[in-house]
């Protein structure tokens, strides 16, 4: 790994770990980025370091914008998911640059935590493949013990919607699925 994007990663991780919220007495930023990190690794093993980046920082600071600061609802929702993307890429990219990364490779990165492109960019659509496998591995049994059976099969519906074909097959050889979640990866 260059020197400068251990940089990088390491400067989301020193950002991340400043996350208030626990989880298994970790900062959960810093959790769930090295999370992504490690599935991109399996899933994608010759990522791009702008991918690389953005996969480690998709999620970086995100504490810092709450979600109730927006209104509730849909349209709420979705003001601060994007405000939340623009954060992180914002601050990606602030600090690839710092790291002297090129400004191509920064706008990539960039566009990438955005999500710029989903299902037509290769790269920003494994980088979307991967939080959905971060999203179930680590976070959709909790979601799910939460939530009604109505609710958890929207959720599976709209995660599988945004993978690539491939990687919904690869979820129904990996994960053992009850059939009427199982359905919305068959598609």
């Amino acid at each position: 790994m260059s020197a400068r994007k251990q940089a990088v990663l390491d400067a989301i991780d020193a950002a991340n770990i400043q996350d208030p919220t626990l989880e298994n007495g970790q900062p959960a930023a810093l959790l769930y980025g090295q999370r992504m990190s490690a599935e991109l690794a399996r899933l994608f093993p010759d990522a791009s370091n702008s991918l690389e980046i953005a996969a480690r920082g998709q999620h970086v600071e995100r504490w810092k914008l709450a979600r109730s600061e927006y209104p509730e609802g849909r349209a709420g929702y979705l003001a601060w998911r994007k405000a939340q993307g623009e954060h992180h890429a914002q601050t990606v990219m602030t600090l690839m640059k710092q790291c002297g990364f090129e400004e191509n490779e920064i706008q990539d990165a960039g566009r990438m935590v955005r999500k710029q492109g989903i299902k037509r960019d290769n790269e920003v659509q494994a980088l979307e493949d991967v939080a959905c496998f971060v999203f179930l591995k680590w976070y959709f049994a909790p979601f799910a013990a939460k939530h009604s059976q109505e609710k958890i099969l929207s959720i599976v519906e709209k995660t599988a919607r945004k993978m690539s074909s491939d990687a919904r097959t690869r979820v129904l050889a990996e994960f053992d699925l009850p059939a009427e979640l199982a359905a919305a990866f068959q598609a």
